[in-house]
């Protein structure tokens, strides 16, 4: 059959909800974020998972926990399944980081797989972390499904090493919190068959 490898995005943070660039920045699920968590649970507690990964940082290893409750799984904590390092702009929102440094940012803007925020990591760096991440899930599960919780970057940027495509395109996929995304590596190469679904959040929006 081969390796099926479904991406989530962590559940939403009080910083996602104001803008704030969190990158490595250990923000926790809010109370929003933890009923997603519980809802892309629910929705995957049918599914036929091997093992779940997950970034180190608490509003990804919580995602992957609630998915693993389910199937009593342990989750495999990797800190290359970081967000990318924003260095000194961390907490920051954009109009934050322009106001405070209008040059540096068109300079960062110009040339973001190759330039990093101050005290950050470049695009390419975080390329290079996530693809040996991915070489060692391919090469310790040659088939059945794997699980990572994850960050809007690192998944995006992923998309873009399967696809052919820069990390510098990261911007052109859509990823909402708790979004899943869905890839099989086949002789001929990966396929995306899901993309940023998050169906599982009609029940939470009915809700309100």
């Amino acid at each position: 059959m081969g390796l099926r490898l479904l991406l989530v995005r962590h559940g939403e943070t009080e910083w996602n909800a104001e803008g704030r660039y969190q990158g490595q920045t250990d923000v926790p699920l809010s109370e929003v974020g933890l009923r997603q968590a519980e809802a892309v649970a629910a929705r995957l507690a049918a599914e036929p998972l091997d093992a779940i990964y997950a970034s180190d940082l608490s509003r990804a290893a919580e995602t992957g926990r609630a998915i693993a409750r389910p199937h009593g799984l342990d989750v495999r904590l990797d800190p290359r399944w970081r967000e990318l390092s924003f260095g000194e702009w961390h907490g920051l929102t954009f109009a934050q980081m322009e106001a405070q440094a209008p040059e540096t940012v068109a300079w960062w803007n110009a040339d973001r797989v190759h330039r990093a925020p101050p005290g950050g990591e470049t695009m390419a760096e975080l390329a290079a972390r996530v693809q040996a991440a991915l070489d060692d899930i391919r090469r310790d599960h040659s088939d059945g499904t794997v699980l990572v919780a994850a960050h809007g970057g690192p998944i995006r940027v992923l998309l873009c090493l399967l696809l052919g495509k820069s990390p510098g395109d990261h911007w052109q996929f859509g990823m909402g919190n708790t979004s899943l995304t869905e890839v099989e590596f086949h002789r001929m190469g990966p396929v995306l068959r899901r993309l940023n679904d998050m169906q599982h959040l009609r029940v939470l929006r009915a809700e309100d």
